[in-house]
């Protein structure tokens, strides 16, 4: 079973860039798709990025598409989440989440598609 563990979170202004990290524990880490979600107050969980094994597919949400990237370290067991250009909707607790995918190079949207969840990171972009 692989924990997952966020960082990078914090409080920027608007305009102004955070990279998020997501470590996972576990060796085989690069079998598994990674996704970013994100809730904030008062809203449902929403997707946001999304990459594939061997990183061949990435995915993100039509609202942060074109400012935030996704990339995997597999060497470090890690996946980042670089944000630019925030904006004050961008706000919320960051959450990572992984599936494990036996290298099938999907990307997944839907928080049901994952079965391992990391506690999360607040971002706050003031105006």
């Amino acid at each position: 079973q692989v924990q997952l563990v966020e960082s990078g979170g914090g409080l920027v202004q608007a305009g102004g860039s955070l990279r998020l990290s997501c470590a996972a524990s576990d060796r085989t880490f690069s079998r598994y798709t990674i996704g970013w979600f994100r809730q904030a107050p008062g809203k449902e969980r929403e997707f946001v990025a999304a990459i594939s094994t061997g990183g061949r597919e990435t995915l993100a949400s039509d609202s942060v598409r074109g400012r935030f990237a996704i990339h995997r370290d597999d060497a470090k067991n890690t996946v980042n989440l670089q944000m630019n250009s925030l904006k004050p909707p961008d706000t919320a607790g960051y959450y990572c989440a992984a599936r494990e995918t036996a290298y099938n190079g999907r990307v997944y949207l839907g928080e049901k598609d994952y079965d391992y969840w990391g506690q999360g990171t607040q971002v706050t972009v003031s105006s």
